[in-house]
């Protein structure tokens, strides 16, 4: 399977299906996790002190408690990418790197948002070069400017590919919602495994080359060492 954009959704329509039931109970659970951010828009229309501190309790919510869950979802869906068990209850493992995941969606976030105040476009090119960094913080415990690294590496060459899933997403996010809203959630995890299948796919060919590598320099090591020119003795 190769790292494009046909491959990672045709793939990650298998895993949805394979998984359904651990992704709806998934999804259910983030979608309670993060009803305390609805404090925002609920309060928006009120003045008072009550309604301005359930306000700062959301907004702070969005930004120090939700992206854990978050982070943790999408490693859930990584693991049935990779078929591995996917057990619900280890959405709470992100709590084992929350520094890493707080200041990675924080440091995600800054750099999107002044890529956007930029006429937009370079906010778009710096979303997709950094589409890889919940799975990096999750999968491979790096910090948060390790994340961003290298996702930035890692993404080289399929920026496209991504923007190209970006797109693809939001026409079935819309399809979803077109069929009685239901189909938002089916919608949800399929766009979820996609990505999952394409970080992964990304990083198997990483690591194939990493160790196709070594054995390449041996082979030229022992193509330009020393010829002898000694003829054999009789």
């Amino acid at each position: 399977m190769s790292p494009t954009l046909s491959d990672s959704f045709s793939f990650g329509w298998e895993i949805m299906k394979d998984y359904f039931l651990r992704f709806f109970l998934l999804l259910l659970v983030l979608w309670l996790v993060s009803l305390p951010m609805g404090l925002f828009q609920w309060t928006a229309q009120y003045h008072t002190a009550g309604a301005i501190l359930l306000r700062i309790i959301g907004i702070g919510f969005a930004f120090l408690v939700f992206p854990v869950f978050n982070f943790a979802a999408d490693y859930l869906f990584l693991q049935g990418v990779r078929r591995e068990t996917v057990d619900v209850k280890n959405i709470l493992r992100g709590f084992d790197y929350y520094l890493n995941i707080i200041l990675a969606n924080l440091l995600m976030s800054a750099l999107i948002g002044i890529g956007i105040l930029a006429l937009i476009i370079p906010g778009i090119i710096v979303a997709c070069r950094l589409a890889f960094v919940p799975y990096l913080v999750m999968d491979k415990q790096l910090d948060a400017i390790a994340a961003v690294e290298e996702s930035w590496r890692m993404t080289r060459g399929y920026a496209w590919t991504i923007f190209g899933m970006g797109i693809v997403s939001l026409f079935i996010a819309i399809a979803g919602l077109l069929c009685l809203f239901i189909g938002i959630i089916p919608a949800i995890m399929w766009i979820s495994a996609a990505f999952a299948t394409l970080y992964q796919t990304v990083q198997n060919q990483k690591e194939a080359s990493a160790e196709s590598t070594p054995v390449s320099q041996e082979m030229e090591s022992v193509s330009d060492g020393p010829v002898s020119t000694e003829s054999p003795q009789e």
